[in-house]
């Protein structure tokens, strides 16, 4: 029988030793072959049942009484924000029984009122620094004659004593049964005075030919200087002038005339409202030529005027006091209050809403003191009261 040597055995050994190495490599080749296949298979397939994610879609601002836009920059460094508010600012003036202006009251001294409800006054401050926007309005009808000099030398003084050109912008407007615009809103004393110098008679040359011949004066559509439009004036300074200023002013009409309309169109009513929803005060200044045989100073009416809009009226006797109602108006338009406060009746839909303003300290109770506001507004649809 045949026996390997040594030698033989140990080449056989080596030899399948070296055969069960390759057989191995190849299984394990093979093996990670197919596992990278399956994993790109599985990567395949699972990518092909998933659903893309959803895009966030943006949260739509929640709807309020009081809301805040930003709009789009202008510019890299500015960005504009506006807010809306439905805040409620109402001026006032304190005078003691003697007529002094108070300027030392506190938050804690008032209290304030909406149709009866009490309102909590979130803000409290003196207002002497704001921007005014005036109208002067001169009736130049033939009750007026004689005392025109002395009106147009008051309002002169007024209004070099008031005017800060850097702030503060004035018109003058004459009339009779029409109206004219002497002097738009400016800021130049030389046009506003130049404006004063001008004004005169308004009465037509035929009237005043029609008046020399003891003739009696035709009716409105022929010749308007013979009548007295106050009321429609007051509402078309407000409508066509001073609404047309800047928000955050001061606007206010002073009004030199007896009140004795002839022939408006509109009441004084509409007068006053058309006043209150833009936030003009009225200030009257009563006055009239003592000789004039026809109508009369309406104290009533130009009184109410005044009053309901937040403003005064004064009757000047002797004419020489002119200049008096004058500093009083200038003053009172530097001593004012601002109070804020955001109404408890939450409906906005335009109604007239009744402000009363109220001293509650007992000391300042006995000074019998006066308080001066609009006693009103109309809270605006939509949402916010007026300012100012």
């Amino acid at each position: 029988m045949f026996r390997p040597n040594k030698m033989m055995r140990y080449k056989t050994m080596r030899l399948l030793a070296a055969t069960a190495a390759v057989m191995i490599s190849f299984l394990m080749l093979y093996g990670a072959t197919n596992l990278r296949a399956g994993a790109q298979n599985a990567r395949s397939r699972s990518a092909s049942q998933q659903k893309p994610a959803p895009r966030a879609t943006p949260t739509p601002p929640a709807s309020g009484a009081q809301k805040t836009t930003a709009a789009a920059p202008q510019d890299d460094d500015e960005e504009v924000v506006r807010v809306s508010t439905d805040l409620t600012n109402i001026l006032f003036t304190a005078v003691d029984k003697e007529q002094h202006f108070i300027t030392t009251l506190r938050r804690e001294d008032v209290r304030v009122l909406e149709d009866g409800t009490p309102q909590n006054i979130s803000i409290f401050q003196r207002e002497a620094d704001l921007p005014l926007s005036i109208a002067i309005l001169i009736d130049t009808s033939d009750s007026q004659t004689e005392v025109l000099p002395e009106e147009k030398d008051a309002a002169r003084a007024f209004l070099d004593a008031v005017m800060r050109p850097e702030k503060d912008q004035a018109a003058i407007i004459t009339f009779t049964g029409k109206k004219t615009v002497e002097q738009k809103l400016t800021n130049n004393k030389a046009s506003l005075r130049g404006a004063i110098d001008r004004v005169e008679r308004g009465l037509s040359k035929e009237n005043l030919a029609r008046i020399e011949a003891d003739e009696d004066l035709p009716s409105f559509k022929i010749d308007p200087t013979g009548f007295t439009n106050v009321w429609d004036t007051i509402y078309d300074t407000v409508d066509e002038v001073l609404s047309q200023t800047p928000e955050r002013t001061r606007r206010a009409i002073i009004l030199l005339s007896d009140g004795d309309d002839t022939h408006s169109h509109k009441k004084r009513r509409d007068a006053v409202n058309r006043a209150i929803k833009a936030n003009t005060v009225i200030y009257s200044i009563g006055i009239r030529d003592e000789n004039f045989p026809k109508g009369e100073l309406q104290v009533n009416s130009l009184g109410k005027l005044s009053d309901e809009t937040g403003g005064r009226a004064f009757f000047p006797r002797p004419v020489s006091a002119l200049s008096s109602a004058f500093a009083q108006i200038e003053q009172e338009l530097r001593s004012q209050y601002l109070i804020g406060y955001t109404p408890t009746n939450r409906t906005f839909n335009g109604a007239f809403r009744q402000v009363r303003i109220e001293a509650v300290d007992p000391e300042l109770r006995k000074q019998k003191l006066r308080l001066l506001y609009r006693h009103g507004y109309y809270a605006r649809s939509g949402g916010g009261a007026p300012s100012r």
